[in-house]
């Protein structure tokens, strides 16, 4: 048997991570710069996180939510307090896509609506509800596509204002579109969702799989608009590496038996992982860093050639070029042992750091970038 081919992958074999670093089976170091997908959160093999795994396997590894587990209510008490979700409820899943399924579902449950809005170049995950609220045409299978969902330029509030009715279930809106090229929903933009939400009964959900987590410098992208939405969804950076996901649900729905449900959802080894990201993005205070080294190469790069327009908060950073990035990404793999990421729009290199990353390796980062650009 096969492995099914469906992505197109770099002649390279990690062997080990360490921080901000994985090694290849040659022992060359790569800086690591895209986090697989914006997943490591705090850095590879973090000692914290490791402990915490280790303690956890050896005691339990697994069992159904048909029990107690008490690593769940640790969890979401953490979660609260650190992102300032205190009154929320928590659901635990497994992936972004499931996480936006949920919210979706839970949406539809709470209002009884059928239409959704979602917007152009989003990307909400690749399973039924959620894929067709994403804008890619070409990983919607014709049994995903759905009649009830209208796709509206990002940040346009005279569409916004034209289509969201009562009519309306659901916004689903990135705090900051990731795969889509960075792009940050704006405040103003963000404002007036909330007001037309709470205007028709319509349910707004973050989808904060990718931006949230500090990614942004805030906890969740959207804090810098000042507003609370219903449903935040979760996942990626939540766990470092351990698949892990979940729903943040307003005090405004009822949990009912039956209603949702998940095997493997916030298991012994999915909380242990998720606890140990939050105690460290609190102890080493990362939210303040995130901010502090997104600004500072942000900056940096805006001095570079054949930079059109760098887009994003934090850590999440989108950088434009007035050419195709491809040739460019592989040049900084190849010649720097640097790991940067694409986006949908060709032209935009994506960079997804951890978040404890050193200024010394965004300096390496923003020389090897430099050094590409002017030898174009």
């Amino acid at each position: 048997m096969k492995i099914f081919d469906v992505y197109p992958l770099f002649d390279i074999e990690p062997v080990k991570a360490e921080g901000s670093f994985i090694w290849d089976q040659q022992g060359t170091r790569y800086l690591d710069l895209y986090g697989g997908h914006a997943v490591i959160s705090i850095g590879h093999t973090h000692p914290h996180y490791i402990k915490l795994l280790s303690q956890q396997l050896n005691q339990i590894g697994f069992y159904s939510n048909s029990v107690k587990i008490p690593l769940q209510d640790e969890l979401a008490q953490k979660l609260g307090t650190l992102s300032g979700y205190e009154n929320y409820q928590l659901f635990l899943c497994n992936s972004g896509a499931e996480a936006n399924e949920n919210a979706l579902k839970l949406a539809s449950f709470h209002n009884k609506r059928k239409k959704i809005i979602a917007f152009t170049g989003s990307f909400h995950g690749r399973t039924s509800l959620a894929v067709a609220a994403t804008n890619d045409t070409k990983i919607v299978a014709p049994i995903n596509e759905n009649e009830h969902i209208v796709f509206l330029p990002l940040n346009d509030e005279a569409a916004l204002k034209q289509h969201l009715t009562h009519e309306v279930c659901a916004v689903i809106v990135e705090g900051i579109q990731g795969v889509g090229g960075v792009h940050v929903a704006n405040a103003s933009f963000l404002q007036l969702m909330r007001k037309l939400c709470d205007e028709t009964g319509a349910i707004m959900i973050l989808d904060e799989v990718q931006s949230g987590y500090g990614r942004s410098g805030y906890f969740f992208a959207h804090q810098h608009a000042d507003i609370k939405p219903d449903l935040i969804t979760i996942a990626k950076g939540m766990g470092n590496g351990f698949p892990v996901a979940g729903v943040l649900i307003s005090p405004k729905f009822e949990a009912k038996h039956g209603m949702l449900g998940t095997t493997f959802g916030g298991s012994y080894l999915a909380c242990a992982a998720a606890i140990a990201v939050l105690d460290v993005i609190a102890k080493e205070q990362l939210l303040g860093h995130t901010k502090f080294i997104g600004e500072y190469i942000i900056q940096q790069l805006n001095n570079l050639p054949h930079v059109k327009e760098i887009r994003g908060m934090g850590l999440m950073i989108g950088i434009e070029l007035d050419q195709a990035c491809a040739p460019i990404r592989t040049k900084l793999l190849k010649e720097h042992q640097v790991f940067t990421g694409a986006s949908s729009n060709p032209n935009t290199l994506r960079i997804l750091p951890a978040l404890n990353l050193h200024k010394r390796d965004a300096d390496a980062f923003i020389q090897a970038l430099s050094t590409v650009l002017n030898n174009l």
